[in-house]
């Protein structure tokens, strides 16, 4: 039987084509108390790129005490051999040892992960803004002098558990600065939810205004709220081509509480494609790879598509 697809009905307010940066090995799994088995998460990211998402965010390179579950890096990375370490597999990198580490693993892409906030910087990298700013200097000139794609996130842009809103003025801030170091891509994250599609808008202006392109921008959603999805439609319909998503909508963040799951890939695949908005993936084969991997994960996908598709509750 075919599976069911959406209607198609495009909109002119929208890019003719989305690149999915799939999130669901690193960001989706970090958070997570079962501990996958290092051959498990290499086969889910060669059962990802089987389903036609090109860029695949592998793991991290922390510290093991900082995220457990992503202690294997260097292992998952030996197991999946050249393809793991191809431009488009980034792993994250904290500070200049786990680029040490990225780099004796062959990497050609790093991600890099600051804050807007001083509160999650300190909780999550345990210094401040400015002294993380220092910290990443380095670890991105020396990227790019190995001749490495470099992509910074920018943490907590709509809003903070700690300290409540978070002005634009100050998100655009770090955010260009961190372009400054020689970044050449950006990805601004709710990392617990809170945002509106009104205050994408917002961020969006402002992070033009600042001369950071459109064409350089992702964006990164939690769904703590029901409005992942709605964020992403505005981001797009502002010019942004680049949309983080985790298959199965796995994910959180270890150092706040309050962040749920990222926006499911198989959800956002579903609504671009009713759009008429081409991704290259086979929606399919990624419900398929959803189901396996929370078969693993002794629980049901928190993806509507996914329960809908495959008949799951």
């Amino acid at each position: 039987m075919t599976m069911r697809l959406p209607m198609t009905v495009p909109r002119s307010d929208l890019p003719g084509r989305v690149t999915i940066y799939e999130v669901g090995p690193r960001d989706g799994l970090q958070n997570e108390q079962t501990v996958v088995p290092a051959a498990v998460k290499s086969e889910f990211i060669e059962r990802l790129a089987a389903a036609g998402l090109t860029w695949i965010e592998t793991t991290s390179f922390v510290h093991p005490t900082w995220v457990p579950q992503l202690a294997d890096a260097a292992e998952v990375l030996a197991s999946l051999g050249e393809s793991g370490r191809a431009h488009t597999r980034p792993v994250l990198v904290p500070n200049e040892r786990g680029l040490d580490r990225a780099l004796e693993s062959g990497v050609r892409s790093v991600a890099i992960f600051g804050s807007a906030t001083e509160t999650f910087a300190q909780r999550n990298l345990g210094r401040s803004v400015e002294e993380s700013l220092d910290m990443f200097a380095p670890v991105v000139r020396r990227a790019k002098e190995a001749g490495l794609w470099v992509r910074a996130y920018v943490s907590m842009c709509f809003g903070d558990p700690w300290e409540g809103e978070v002005p634009i003025s100050q998100v655009v801030d770090v955010s260009r600065r961190l372009m400054d170091l020689g970044a050449d891509a950006l990805s601004i994250g709710d990392t617990i939810g809170v945002g509106t599609a009104g205050h994408v808008a917002a961020l969006l202006e402002g992070l033009g205004d600042a001369g950071i392109a459109r064409e350089v921008i992702g964006v990164h959603f939690h769904d703590t709220y029901g409005q992942a999805l709605a964020n992403t439609l505005e981001a797009l319909r502002h010019g942004v081509t680049v949309v983080d998503a985790s298959t199965g909508g796995l994910g959180g963040c270890p150092y706040a509480k309050s962040a749920t799951g990222n926006l499911a890939t198989e959800d956002l695949v579903w609504a671009l494609h009713g759009l008429g908005v081409e991704t290259g993936v086979d929606l399919e084969s990624l419900v398929e790879t959803s189901t396996w991997m929370a078969a693993r994960l002794g629980r049901p996908s928190p993806s509507r598509v996914v329960r809908a598709l495959s008949g799951t509750d």
